[in-house]
Parts: structure tokens; C-alpha cells; sequence
């Protein structure tokens, strides 16, 4: 398996375990323990009767990596016995697309003024640039690595709006850390665009039917390999590589590095 697999949640958007992705730099038969960490889309119109497989996954904690506005604006619904941990991202940039995808795509006006001219994906790209070096950024990812590293925390599921961009990112750097190659992990970044498409087809057709660019609109909910891209030539710039990052931008401990390898690696199957 390349990328994780997707869970079949009709009230929760784009959920994905991590768990089975292969980690090569861990060892041989190595991949990520399933059922232990958990990307998505946010849990506001999460429904435990309507989605009872989520309901099984036991999740103990939420990490929400949205900011203010958007959870004021669409609270989570959190499965029972799980706690919510907010871990906000972009609480020092409120202005990146990430922050405002459902009103991008209700403003066509407002986005072309902001994103058109062809200059839709480059912002996209400098939005992760920022991301990355970001400090508020930087101890938000912090605080979700720590909580995946905590055995007591898990299984943690994370979000954001589309879970695309900010967790995008976070798994990016968790897979990176636990030993996958560049190619799986690109896999899995890129991985989550059909659902994301799906999600946001409603919006998008009423974006476009209104004059809307549809390049816009595609640069803003797609994810693409130019955003990994820029993010991790940020990283090699500021702190050479992933590992670089999180010890001295993240500031993660090492201790709790080893407790995420302790954790969340685990033998691949042997079918």
C-alpha cells in the first residue's frame, strides 16, 4: 500500500487512516501502525449514527488545526470519549486561502481580485512557504506531534477545513519522520484530491456559474505536487531537511520523536 486508506465517513470529509503506509527508512516490512493516527475534513456535521464505523475507530483525541473563525463558524462534533486539542496553524496568518477556502469560492469577484491573472497557484505555493517558516505554525505542528507521540492521546485524528493544506503538511512531516520515502509520501499528499473534489463540487459549479475562474477555483481546492514543492524547499533552505525542521523549527524533543517511532511503526503484514 502506497498511501493510506481511505474511510468510507459520509458526515466526515476526506478522512484517511495513516495506518499501513510503507516506511522504508524504518526498516524492511515496516509501515505505520493502522488505526492509530487519523487525518480528515472537519467534524462539524459529524453524525455517530449515521457513520458508525467511524464511531468504532475509539478515537481519544481531536487535534483541530483551524483557526478561530473557522471553528467558531463550523464546531466539531466529537466522537464520544474523544477530547478536543486545538492546534491552530495559522492563527498568525488568517489572510492565507487555506484559512478561507468556502469563502473564496463564495466571492468570485473577491477571488479573481485576489488570485487571478494566472497568479492563483503561485499564491497557493508561497501560502505553504509561509506555513512552513510560520512560528505560530511551527508550535501548532509541535503540539499535534507530541500529542500523536503520546500513547494515552492515541488514536488521534487531525483536521483541518478541506484536510488538505494543513494536514497535508502534518503528514507529510509525521510519514517523513517515521521513515517513508519522498515518493509515498508525495503519494499521500496528492492522494486526497477526488475527495476533496467531491466535497467541494457544489461550490466550485456555483463559483464557476457565476463568473467565477475555474482555474481559481481548482488551484485553491486541489492540492499540488508545487505546493509539497515549496514547502519542503522551505524546510531544506531554513533547517536542511525534515529532521532539521522539527528538532529546531518545531522544537519537538527528541524523546518525544522516539516515542512517535515507538509508536506508530509497526511490522507490515506478512500476507
Amino acid at each position: 500500500m502506497a498511501t493510506g486508506s481511505a474511510i468510507d465517513a459520509g458526515t466526515v470529509v476526506n478522512m484517511r487512516d495513516l495506518g499501513g503506509i510503507p516506511l522504508a527508512g524504518a526498516g524492511p516490512g515496516r509501515v505505520v501502525r493502522p488505526g492509530v493516527v487519523l487525518r480528515s475534513g472537519p467534524l462539524d456535521r459529524y453524525d455517530a449514527g449515521a457513520d458508525p464505523d467511524v464511531a468504532g475507530l475509539g478515537i481519544r483525541t481531536v487535534v483541530d488545526l483551524r483557526t478561530h473563525d473557522e471553528r467558531a463558524g463550523a464546531p466539531d462534533v466529537l466522537p464520544e470519549g474523544a477530547r478536543l486539542f486545538v492546534a491552530d496553524v495559522l492563527g498568525d496568518s488568517p489572510d492565507l486561502p487555506a484559512a478561507r477556502l468556502p469563502a473564496l469560492l463564495d466571492d468570485p469577484s473577491g477571488a479573481h481580485q485576489e488570485l487571478g491573472g494566472g497568479r492563483a497557484e503561485e499564491l497557493m505555493a508561497r501560502a505553504y512557504e509561509r506555513m512552513v517558516r510560520s512560528p505560530r505554525a511551527c508550535s501548532a505542528y509541535c503540539a499535534l506531534l507530541e500529542t500523536a507521540a503520546d500513547p494515552e492521546a492515541r488514536p488521534v485524528l487531525f483536521h483541518c477545513t478541506a484536510g488538505k493544506d494543513r494536514t497535508g503538511w502534518a503528514s507529510t512531516v509525521l510519514l517523513t519522520l517515521l521513515g517513508a520515502d519522498p515518493a509515498v509520501v508525495e503519494r499521500e499528499f496528492l492522494s486526497v484530491n477526488p475527495a476533496v473534489r467531491e466535497a467541494f463540487g457544489p461550490g466550485l459549479r456555483r463559483f464557476v456559474a457565476a463568473g467565477g475562474d475555474p482555474e481559481i477555483a481548482e488551484a485553491v481546492v486541489e492540492v499540488r505536487p508545487r505546493y509539497l514543492e515549496a514547502a519542503l524547499r522551505t524546510v531544506a533552505e531554513d533547517w536542511g531537511d525534515v529532521t532539521g525542521y522539527v528538532r529546531h523549527g518545531l522544537r519537538l524533543p527528541d524523546a518525544a520523536v522516539e516515542r512517535l517511532r515507538d509508536g506508530l511503526v509497526a511490522p507490515g503484514s506478512r500476507a
